[in-house]
């Protein structure tokens, strides 16, 4: 891709175009999957990023051959429904449990000299009750909606359609805003010298939920979604 295209492409169609770019974009710091609306040149000036060098790195990237596993994009709808339900879902309802957990405990131990534990323990908890409602309304209603309208598109199918995603992409978005929020308090996810065991599994637990919500919101919203309304 030439440079001047990289910077008017949205980040969600260049990962959905190559998915190994997600890697660049989460080692700068940028948001592809709520943000994925944005154009790498916007995303690169909301964080104060030369382009240039993201878009060196992508082009490094181009030379490499793609591995055809990765190619999303070019997925039918119901498998890939299918799979951010066995992936990624299923991820989510075994995490989440644990997530509570080690929030609840280091927010116990360590809450008075790191108050802001608190905080995070309370977002997990709101972040819970939010997501297993959004991911039941997928499973059924969104995504049976999809596969319906595969087989025989309706008015009406296509008005549930529309209306479940809109739905959808608000709480993407509250999902993000949250994980962001833990992350700026906890800067970074850093450890303090005082950090216990369940302090370091539990900030370790929540850099791989937040990677796996990434990975599993731009499926939604880069891919599914859009293909979905195209119907």
């Amino acid at each position: 891709m030439a440079t001047e295209i990289y910077f008017n492409t949205f980040l969600g169609e260049i990962v959905a175009a190559d998915f190994r770019t997600a890697e660049i974009f989460k080692n700068s710091g940028i948001d592809f999957c709520c943000g994925g609306k944005k154009t790498l040149e916007q995303a690169c000036k909301d964080k104060n990023l030369d382009p240039n060098l993201i878009i060196q790195k992508l082009k490094e990237l181009e030379i490499i051959p793609l591995r055809t596993s990765h190619n999303f994009k070019d997925w039918e709808l119901d498998f890939l429904a299918d799979y951010i339900v066995n992936i990624h879902h299923k991820y989510v309802l075994k995490t989440m449990p644990d997530l509570m957990f080690y929030t609840k405990k280091i927010a116990s131990v360590h809450g008075s000299t790191h108050p802001e534990l608190i905080e995070v323990e309370n977002i997990v908890e709101k972040l819970s009750t939010e997501l297993l409602t959004h991911l039941k309304k997928e499973e059924e209603v969104l995504f049976p909606a999809i596969k319906e309208a595969l087989r025989a598109n309706s008015k009406k199918i296509k008005t549930t359609i529309i209306a479940e995603i809109g739905r959808m992409i608000v709480e993407h978005e509250f999902a993000g805003d949250a994980l962001d929020q833990i992350k700026s308090m906890t800067s970074n996810y850093h450890l303090p010298v005082d950090a216990c065991n369940s302090y370091r599994v539990c900030f370790q637990l929540m850099q791989q939920f937040e990677d796996n919500l990434h990975i599993h919101i731009h499926l939604e919203n880069n891919i599914l979604y859009p293909k979905a309304l195209a119907l």
